[in-house]
């Protein structure tokens, strides 16, 4: 996918990733610890997705959203966690140059359209709640379909100057990435070349998706949060707080993983910090978004209870036919 042109870095075929350890007594513990948790990630997503797709009840805005959230947490562990699987499995820890770039430029992609989506859902929760009269209106079908096509082609142009700027780097030193995946601060930490205009590339870009994803989502709440102080209802305040709660926890955890992660010079990059902050960013938001969103949805309740009744019927009836 992304090819090298100069001699220095024709001679660069392949890394070495660290994994966490050299200790190959630690291998299968972690493989099976990853296993476990990215089968957990998958299937709980996947539920979450099949439940809104099947169930016409929620085939809502709000839902809609959720539903693109689960897709968006499955790719981007996809991403990931297979290769290092595969890796801890075989110990055999090296993943070609392209592969790298090819992981790097998705990482940072699905990083991007977190940052839209989050901030596309924080504004239907304002129009819902600041707004309800005009929700329809301006959260139609419509609409909703032309939030997704925004949020995900806009945020696979980000990428691009860096996974090229990356590309075309010299790495003459060692090529062992002190982490466990293709991040940029890792592979620029390997270069020989000249970086700055690779960081100041990478804080631009990430200055303009970022506050553009802010603004939108902080303004979106400001607004919540004035429109709840102003209701008169004691009942109504909760409502309108529980609707957009579990999100506001999702944005709260995801902005404090990513800042914590990227924003910093490459000079104070720190293998275990970053290892850290990555995997609460690909394992543990993931694991925890399914939960935060329907542990307390009476609405994805009843979807998943018509859902597991069906899938029920469904294998008691296929065992009969086995059977007899």
């Amino acid at each position: 996918m992304f090819n090298m042109t100069s001699k220095t870095q024709s001679k660069v075929t392949e890394f070495t990733v660290q994994c966490f350890s050299d200790n190959s007594q630690n291998q299968i513990p972690l493989f099976i610890t990853f296993l476990l948790i990215y089968l957990n990630i998958v299937l709980g997503n996947i539920a979450v997705f099949t439940c809104i797709t099947l169930d016409s009840q929620l085939h809502t805005p709000m839902y809609i959203f959720l539903s693109n959230l689960s897709v968006l947490d499955i790719f981007s562990t996809s991403n990931i966690l297979p290769k290092l699987l595969s890796m801890l499995f075989t110990q055999h820890k090296t993943i070609s140059f392209n592969g790298c770039m090819t992981q790097l430029y998705f990482f940072i992609y699905f990083t991007c359209t977190e940052f839209f989506l989050l901030a596309v859902m924080a504004y239907d929760r304002y129009v819902a709640i600041c707004h309800p009269l005009h929700y329809s209106l301006l959260m139609s079908v419509k609409h909703c379909a032309l939030f997704l096509v925004a949020v995900w082609t806009a945020a696979a142009l980000e990428p691009v100057l860096h996974t090229f700027f990356l590309a075309k780097l010299s790495f003459c030193s060692s090529l062992q990435v002190d982490h466990f995946f293709c991040d940029i601060s890792p592979l620029l930490k390997l270069s020989c070349s000249d970086t700055l205009h690779v960081e100041i590339a990478t804080y631009v870009l990430g200055a303009i998706v970022g506050l553009s994803a802010f603004t939108l989502t902080s303004s979106s709440y400001v607004f919540i949060i004035i429109a709840i102080l102003n209701m008169q209802s004691a009942d109504g305040r909760r409502k309108a707080f529980l609707t957009c709660a579990s999100h506001l926890i999702s944005v709260v955890l995801f902005y404090g993983t990513s800042l914590s992660l990227h924003v910093r010079p490459t000079s104070t990059y720190s293998p275990m910090q970053d290892t850290f902050f990555s995997l609460l960013y690909i394992i543990l938001i993931p694991v925890l978004n399914p939960l935060i969103y329907t542990m307390k949805n009476k609405q994805f309740k009843n979807a998943f209870k018509k859902l597991t009744m069906v899938l029920y019927g469904f294998f008691r009836a296929h065992s009969k036919t086995t059977y007899n």
